[in-house]
């Protein structure tokens, strides 16, 4: 193994017509070559490898099934914000799940169950909750005249509609929580947009995990305590009860995160953290008015 790699180590060098530099992997502290440690096989990783096509290129690798780092990684996520993301950045990546990895391995899970839909808004939620609630009404009162329906019947299909299309539609909710990251720690040295991105899928891991995974795990298990006759969540909790948990918890993962990624400390961090949430709660207006677009052209 130790020749192979030491082979590879060497072809690197050749293709890229430069002598071989020595490096410490900083994963398991080697000193090596090339490339690639020949002890544990992590990569140097490279500007190239930060750039949004090679970005893109991982999520085309990525797997989906969990091995003996699973559990550790979903400690790390909810007991560590920013550290998954930023041993990610800073190439140390043998030792957990890569964040995408989790991501589309919560997604599934997310997908096949009957979990709280975080990432989705019923049409009544569209129609009077929500900051462009009047555009919304005002759409759906003009589809429903003119193809002479009842608001009840349209709202049963865009409902059934919506929960299918929110479940594919994370992704864009990842991209859009990324902008205020980045614009916040533009400053930051070290830092692409990338880097952005994954601390923004991490994100998104701890919402399917902690808000939608555990709050429907509690809520079922009060149900069978209770002998509740009522299994939805509103039998608990409305929309904006589920706004203040998204609020708190989602300033808990970016003020742990703001230290543990950014390494931001003193009151820059706090005012930082607000700010980071009042723009993640400004992404999730975006992407569920771009939700109710997709969903109302395609009922």
């Amino acid at each position: 193994m130790y020749k192979n790699n030491r082979n590879l180590n060497y072809f690197a060098g050749m293709d890229h017509g430069e002598p071989l530099q020595e490096h410490t992997c900083k994963s398991c502290g080697n000193r090596f070559s090339g490339f690639y440690c020949n002890v544990c096989g992590e990569k140097v990783i490279l500007p190239a490898d930060r750039s949004f096509k090679a970005f893109l290129s991982n999520i085309l690798i990525a797997i989906t099934f969990a091995d003996n780092r699973f559990f550790k990684t979903l400690r790390l996520i909810v007991f560590r914000p920013g550290f998954l993301s930023a041993e990610y950045a800073e190439g140390r990546r043998v030792k957990y799940l890569r964040p995408l990895q989790m991501f589309f391995i919560l997604n599934l899970i997310y997908f096949l169950f009957p979990v709280l839909q975080l990432f989705n808004s019923s049409l009544r939620t569209q129609m009077y909750y929500l900051a462009h609630s009047a555009l919304v009404r005002n759409l759906v009162m003009q589809r429903i005249g003119s193809e002479n329906m009842s608001l009840s019947g349209f709202e049963l299909i865009y409902n059934q509609k919506s929960a299918a299309l929110a479940k594919l539609l994370v992704v864009v909710y990842v991209i859009l929580s990324a902008l205020p990251l980045t614009l916040l720690f533009i400053r930051k040295r070290n830092r692409y947009f990338t880097d952005h991105v994954v601390l923004s899928v991490e994100l998104a891991c701890f919402n399917m995990l902690v808000n939608a995974l555990l709050l429907s795990a509690l809520l079922w298990l009060l149900n069978q305590l209770f002998k509740s006759g009522s299994p939805g969540w509103s039998h608990y909790l409305n929309d904006s009860m589920l706004t203040v948990i998204f609020i708190a918890t989602n300033f808990y993962f970016v003020y742990r995160a703001a230290l543990t990624f950014y390494h931001q400390q003193g009151w820059k961090r706090i005012v930082k953290s607000v700010a980071m949430v009042l723009g993640l709660f400004l992404a999730l207006e975006a992407y569920r008015l771009l939700l109710f677009f997709v969903t109302f052209w395609s009922v």
